[in-house]
């Protein structure tokens, strides 16, 4: 098997373990995790040192507007206590799985963390987010 044809297998199979929408799973027994599971188990989707890649070119690049306030947004977020720094990390790097940690910018996945907390502990609700983001939308079409 070519060595493409076994990181497509490695990175199916890390996906089916850690999907995007997480599917509740019981934890194997040692004696039934095979050499391909224990490998896809240990790597987290956020650990990509040592992994395959096709070379890149390394650009130095100006952060863009929305950039800066996301990172302002964040900071003030956690001035004001609703989340600390680990909580942020493991929200926006661990919790979210492979797929849309490699399928959002690093700032997108920040935004994206921040609405999630906001959610879940109850400061704003999805119904006043979404009409937000409508509201937002509507003036800059």
């Amino acid at each position: 098997m070519s060595s493409r044809n076994k990181l497509m297998k490695h990175f199916q199979l890390v996906g089916q373990l850690q999907p995007a929408l997480h599917a509740p799973q019981h934890a194997p027994y040692p004696d039934t995790i095979d050499h391909a599971h224990y490998r896809a188990y240990l790597r987290s989707s956020h650990d990509v040192g040592g992994e395959p890649d096709v070379p890149i070119t390394w650009e130095e690049k100006e952060e863009e507007q929305w950039e800066h306030n996301t990172f302002v947004t964040c900071e003030c977020l956690a001035w004001r206590g609703v989340w600390n720094a680990e909580e942020r990390r493991r929200r926006q790097n661990v919790d979210l799985g492979q797929t849309i940690y490699l399928g959002l910018p690093y700032y997108g996945r920040w935004l994206l963390t921040a609405a999630r907390i906001l959610v879940d502990k109850q400061y704003i609700t999805l119904t006043e987010l979404n009409n937000k983001i409508d509201e937002v939308r509507k003036r800059y079409e």
